[in-house]
């Protein structure tokens, strides 16, 4: 996936977040997008961002706010892939959102980065708060997130401060993440989620009520794979039904090629092709 990976100096920022650094540029969609991220010690973008961007429906229009958007991997995938959308990429952690700042002023990035901006906001705080940063009411048409995929009090956390801070969840769970989605998608707007399978129950739990319209999509490292990851689409205050959709594969067979509609994803840009619904 990352078909381009070169290593960056480390950088002083104004406020010598990246003092000591080390990053690399990497590749994404074949080139079409270029991302800076800490060679080591932070979470790193993959599969899950690419694919998450990838499931916004083809002819996506209007506002998409990326919650937890890291260094904007895919924020800058779905920009790229669709004209008709702007993008709020929103994070804490200062450090990765100066590497997202970087990645917008790389001119491989040209083509869709003046429909790109940051915001510095905790998705997590309570709503005098998001509002007072700027994450406010009704602001988005759609949303994605890829949020922390375990619990602390089930999984041992990463000795690395930073990278347990994207991988765990605190103890108030999905809660915060599905509070602030709520308030921020309008009605008849989507939700985009990429998460860990055996998560689904308690992702359905903090959406029910909130969304509707919901989407279960696996994704299957292999034909005869049990889902380890699952994309979920919802619908702002739609009544309509939950649906389980056939998936996609990854891999073919029992080795490591990527299957063709994988590789077109990744390194073509393309959609998953998956149908909008109110």
């Amino acid at each position: 996936m990352n078909c381009d990976r070169k290593a960056a100096s480390p950088d002083m920022t104004e406020t010598g977040q990246l003092q000591d650094t080390e990053t690399t540029r990497d590749a994404f969609l074949g080139g079409k997008v270029h991302i800076y991220q800490p060679r080591r010690g932070r979470h790193r973008a993959g599969l899950d961002a690419v694919y998450l961007a990838a499931a916004l429906p083809e002819g996506t229009a209007g506002h998409v706010v990326d919650l937890g958007a890291g260094v904007g991997t895919a924020g800058f995938c779905a920009a790229a892939r669709l004209p008709g959308i702007t993008v709020t990429l929103v994070e804490l952690d200062t450090t990765v959102l100066t590497l997202a700042k970087r990645g917008l002023e790389d001119d491989d990035n040209a083509g869709f980065a003046s429909r790109v901006s940051l915001l510095e906001a905790d998705i997590t705080a309570k709503g005098s708060l998001r509002h007072a940063a700027g994450l406010t009411p009704s602001m988005a048409d759609h949303a994605i997130m890829n949020p922390p995929y375990y619990e602390a009090d089930r999984f041992r956390a990463s000795p690395k401060e930073a990278r347990a801070g994207a991988h765990m969840l605190d103890e108030r769970g999905l809660e915060p993440w599905a509070r602030t989605a709520t308030d921020i998608v309008r009605e008849g707007g989507s939700l985009t989620v990429i998460f860990r399978a055996d998560g689904l129950r308690e992702l359905l739990d903090v959406l029910q009520g909130r969304f509707g319209s919901i989407d279960v999509i696996p994704l299957r490292p292999r034909p005869d794979s049990a889902a380890t990851r699952i994309l979920v689409r919802a619908i702002r205050a739609s009544k309509a039904p939950l649906q389980l959709l056939p998936g996609f594969v990854l891999h073919e067979g029992d080795g490591s090629e990527f299957t063709r509609q994988s590789r077109a994803v990744m390194r073509d840009g393309e959609g998953l092709g998956l149908v909008p619904r109110k």
